[in-house]
């Protein structure tokens, strides 16, 4: 069971990495990397899944999402560009090797995906996200399950 805690561990730490590099860099998706974090640090350690919460990383990429809040537009529109740049990329490399199939599969994806971040996740304003930001820290309520 420790060495399944210490891999969760080294996992939520990579994702923490990877999502502050994607804070910064435009084509390095902070999202997916962040909730990668969030998901590990809670199967791994309490305290250290109370502290990713109440850090501004955590606060300003996903915290309104996580809770069933919505996204900013300039999110969703970082979120949407990268996607989209990504998989440009892989429609290009299946485009040169004629697999038509799969690319048409993956313009399927990606017209769900603008979908999605369009229509189906709520759009906040910008003061709407200003001010959950600026709650002060979360302290997550501790769970009799044993971890």
């Amino acid at each position: 069971m420790k060495l399944k805690k210490a891999l969760y561990l080294v996992l939520g730490c990579l994702g923490v990495g990877l999502g502050a590099v994607g804070a910064v860099l435009p084509l390095l998706p902070a999202f997916p990397f962040l909730l990668l974090a969030a998901f590990c640090f809670a199967k791994s350690s309490e305290r250290l899944h109370t502290w990713f919460l109440n850090t501004k990383l955590y606060k300003k990429n996903l915290e309104s999402y996580v809770k069933g809040r919505g996204m900013t537009w300039p999110v969703k529109i970082r979120v949407m560009l990268t996607v989209t740049l990504v998989m440009a990329v892989g429609f290009t490399l299946m485009m040169l090797r004629a697999l038509y199939l799969p690319c048409m599969i993956l313009s399927g994806v990606w017209v769900f995906h603008l979908l999605y971040f369009c229509f189906g996740v709520k759009t906040l304003a910008p003061k709407e996200a200003e001010a959950l930001a600026k709650k002060p820290p979360i302290a997550r309520q501790t769970q009799a399950s044993g971890r």
